[in-house]
């Protein structure tokens, strides 16, 4: 049975499954109703309600900043690991960090390290990757306080967004610099590839892609976050 064709006392069940929240006038109307949403008959509460009451839930709202954060540990495993380029297939001789290039002689022997900080594009790609790190370091701190207080700031939120694209912009440039030196400048024996690292900073580089364009467009459904967009209501006798 459907919330519009049950009795007051069964509409009050069917509304509960929904999780919705009712007021007094409704149970006391001599008329069952319904609310149309998406061409279905809904519950009383409203898709606009819906969206509104999923920011303003504690853990929920937190979602963002949370997907931001990830991003920034895995800016900081991108930073500080090893696997940028490494040896593919026997011998393992090479590998490279963002900062330093590292062979040896043969499998088992000591690393000897030379810092790509000596050459320009070294400096560049390491730059431009740090940039956009700290961007991000910068939008997340930002998500923070713009989700802690009660009242969303939608121009604030917005201009998270487009801070996270000027730091996919530095992110990208500094992940197609370093590739397209390091295999022209450096020497490298055997079969070699870009490995977990590098992988760790351009899936980096995409969370600010994407999770800019979700700051930037979250604006858009302003009146559906706040509840300002009212349902549409039928009424209908018993």
């Amino acid at each position: 049975m459907s919330p519009c064709h049950s009795t007051v006392t069964d509409s009050f069940t069917a509304a509960g499954r929904y999780g919705c929240s009712y007021s007094r006038r409704f149970a006391e109307a001599p008329f069952t109703w319904c609310v149309w949403v998406n061409n279905r008959v809904s519950s009383p509460c409203s898709a606009s309600k819906m969206v509104k009451y999923g920011l303003d839930y504690t853990r929920c709202r937190w979602i963002l900043p949370l997907l931001l954060g990830i991003g920034v540990i895995f800016g900081i495993i991108a930073l500080a690991g090893r696997g940028w380029l490494e040896s593919q297939t026997l011998p393992y001789v090479h590998q490279a960090s963002l900062w330093e290039s590292c062979s040896r002689p043969s499998q088992g022997g000591e690393w000897n390290c030379e810092s790509l900080m000596g050459y320009a594009w070294g400096r560049a790609a390491a730059a431009t990757y740090l940039v956009g790190f700290i961007l991000l370091v910068i939008c997340f701190a930002l998500a923070i306080i713009a989700f802690a207080i009660d009242t969303l700031r939608f121009n604030f939120i917005r201009g998270i967004g487009g801070l996270l694209f000027v730091a996919a912009v530095f992110s990208v440039m500094g992940l197609v610099i370093y590739p397209v030196k390091f295999s022209s400048e450096i020497e490298m024996t055997g079969i070699n590839m870009f490995s977990w690292a590098y992988g760790f900073a351009w899936t980096t580089a995409i969370m600010e892609i994407c999770l800019g364009f979700f700051f930037c467009c979250l604006p858009n459904y302003e009146d559906q976050i706040l509840g300002n967009v009212k349902p549409t209501y039928f009424y209908s006798s018993p």
